[in-house]
Order: structure tokens, then sequence, then C-alpha cells
């Protein structure tokens, strides 16, 4: 797998690597819902020819009664399953739909359903060893990828819009890596989504991997100041190496406008004070009682300028410095750039003359 700027013609044998996995017009996951739940290459939907339930029933007659009598129940739902599939999601593909097919091993699943499509007169592909090569192949770029590029790395203590910079970073053309973003996660204690669950960590790595092959390693990366685990995932270890060793980017906002900022990403807050009380509990062993119930008594009122202000000038903002210091060496050499104001324009002002230094427009 390479950063490649020309996609090679796919193959016409029915059976794909994954140098050929941009290739094709879409990419199909056969195996079960749960299997793709824990990880999948990105931008596959999941066809499964067996779901949860009928792959342990099959799997429970294979070492219970014999191989054979798993085989058959199985090739019976098996064809139920793609007889619908092709009822359904395939019923209006054009004469030349080109699918990738994939499954756990590049085995029976993901053969079944590739034989029928190509008996229909689709070019479609099985892709060779399934999601298991596809896994090592992810596994083994992450650990090369990472120092193809030259990234640089916004810093800038909490509520200075760290992500909304990296967010119009990405609006006017340049590559971001957004860390936060993939984990669905804000990176603190307070900063779990309100509705989007955590990724699994192959899944993590997956949506990684995928925007990294993707960039130009001739251009920058910007990426925001990670620390090794963002909510309950842990950043790859060469990226995070490499991201400590670059040129370091300093966003800088006043106190007001970063307590605006915080209250405007945190709203849910705002409106659910239980689920706040919940994780601020969590910073009772490092602050210690009284103040977390100073903080519960001002969520109570309302009073979240003074929230938010406290929050940020009695931890996040030692916590930030004292993490900074260690891992992001020249966090002290690098450009600033000051926030004004929490308006989109302010943020494509901050952004455009962010390119302007380091693209030269």
């Amino acid at each position: 797998m390479h950063c490649v700027e020309e996609r090679p013609a796919p193959r016409k044998t029915g059976v794909a690597t994954l140098a050929d996995i941009d290739t094709y017009d879409e990419i199909i996951d056969a195996r079960s819902p749960g299997e793709y739940a824990e990880d999948h290459v990105p931008g596959a939907i999941n066809l499964p020819v067996l779901d949860d339930a009928e792959r342990a029933r099959v799997g429970t007659l294979y070492k219970q009664d014999s191989p054979f009598a798993a085989k058959r129940i199985g090739a019976a739902l098996v064809s139920r399953n793609i007889a619908r599939h092709l009822e359904a999601h395939f019923a209006d593909k054009p004469r030349h739909y080109r699918p990738l097919v994939y499954c756990w091993r590049g085995g029976s699943r993901s053969g079944a359903m590739t034989h029928v499509l190509r008996s229909v007169g689709w070019n479609a592909a099985q892709l060779e060893g399934g999601y298991k090569a596809y896994r090592r192949g992810v596994v083994a770029d992450l650990q090369g990828l990472p120092e193809r590029f030259g990234f640089v790395v916004v810093c800038g203590k909490t509520g200075v819009g760290k992500s909304r910079f990296l967010r119009a970073l990405a609006e006017l053309g340049a590559q971001v890596l957004d860390l936060e973003d993939l984990a669905a996660h804000m990176g603190s204690v307070l900063g779990a989504y309100p509705d989007r669950p955590q990724p699994p960590q192959k899944l993590f790595e997956s949506r990684i991997w995928h925007r990294l092959r993707r960039f130009d390693s001739r251009r920058p990366v910007f990426v925001e100041s990670e620390s090794k685990k963002i909510g309950n995932l842990h950043t790859p270890e060469v990226l995070l190496t490499r991201m400590r060793a670059s040129e370091c980017l300093d966003l800088q906002a006043d106190l007001p406008l970063r307590v605006a900022l915080l209250q405007e990403e945190y709203v849910h807050f705002l409106t659910d004070p239980d689920s706040l009380y919940r994780q601020l509990d969590c910073l009772t062993a490092l602050l210690g009682r009284e103040r977390v119930a100073r903080w519960k008594a001002l969520a109570g009122r309302g009073d979240w300028d003074a929230l938010v202000s406290e929050l940020l000038l009695d931890h996040y903002d030692p916590a930030y410095t004292r993490s900074l210091g260690r891992n992001y060496v020249r966090a002290g050499e690098g450009r600033s750039f000051r926030l004004v104001s929490t308006a989109p324009d302010a943020l494509q002002a901050l952004a455009r003359d962010a390119l302007e230094a380091y693209l030269g427009h």
C-alpha cells in the first residue's frame, strides 16, 4: 500500500490485492455486522452473507456436529442472504459496476458473493487474504507512513479553538489529520462526544491509515498536539513519535474568548448538568472533593463563566503546560497565531494566515 498519485487498472481475474483497493466502484464487507463494527476497510459497506447469529450457529455445528453439516446449513443461509442483497442493494447497479468483496480470510463467504456477482456479469473481485491481509497491511503501513510526512503540530491551551482551526485549514485545502474527530473524542476528561461513541482501536487505526495514505508527502500535514491517549484510544506509536519531533504552531486566545468557545463546544453539559457532575467526579482524586464540590455548585447555579474559567486556570492550563513541555520539545520555537473572535470569518482569516506562512499561498 502506497501513497500513489495514479490508480492502476483493476485486475480481471476475480482476485485483487491491497494495491488494487482504490480501483473499484465499491468495497463490500461480507462479514457479520459484529465483525464489521470492530473494524473494516474505510468506506466499505456491510452486506453480510451470514449475520452474527447465523455465523455462531454454523460455527457451533462445525465444532459439535461435523464440517459437512455446517457447510450444508451455511450454504443455504449464504444463498438466501446473497439473494436478498441482489434484490435490494444490487438491484440498480449498471453493467459496468465493479465491486471488491472481502471476508475474514478471503475464503468462502466473500468467494460465494464474488462468484454470484461475476455470474451476473459484473467484474467483481475477491480481496486476496481478506480482512486479515488488510489488517496486516494497516499495521505495517502505520510503522512507515508517518515518516513520509512533515507535520505541523497545532499547539495551544484548552479552548483556543484548535479543532475549529484545523477544520478551517481543511476547508482551505490544507492536509489535516484531525485525530480527535477520527477518535470521536475531544481528548480531555470532559471530551466524550454526546452523540458519537468512540470506535474500537482497530477502526481508529484504519481511519488514520485511510487519511495518511491519501496525503501528498510534498505538503505539510497539520495535526493537533495530542497525547498518547485520546479518550480510551491510543495514538499509534510511530505517528506520535513523529508528531512530537515535528515543527509546532502556537495558537493563542484570551481567557474570555476561550471560555466562550468552550461553552459552545460543551453545550450538551449546559443542558444536562448531571452528566457534567459525573465527569467532574473523575477529577476528585486529582484535585480534591472540596474543589470538585465547588465546581458542581457553580454548575448547579448556572454560573458557567466562572466554572469554565476555574476549570481552565486550575486544571486544564497547568496540565497542558506540563504535558506540552514533556512531549513537544519544539513547542516554544513555532510561529504564533492569535484568535480574536469566535466568528467563523476570524477562524478562516487565521487559517489563511497560517497557510501563507507555511505554504506561501
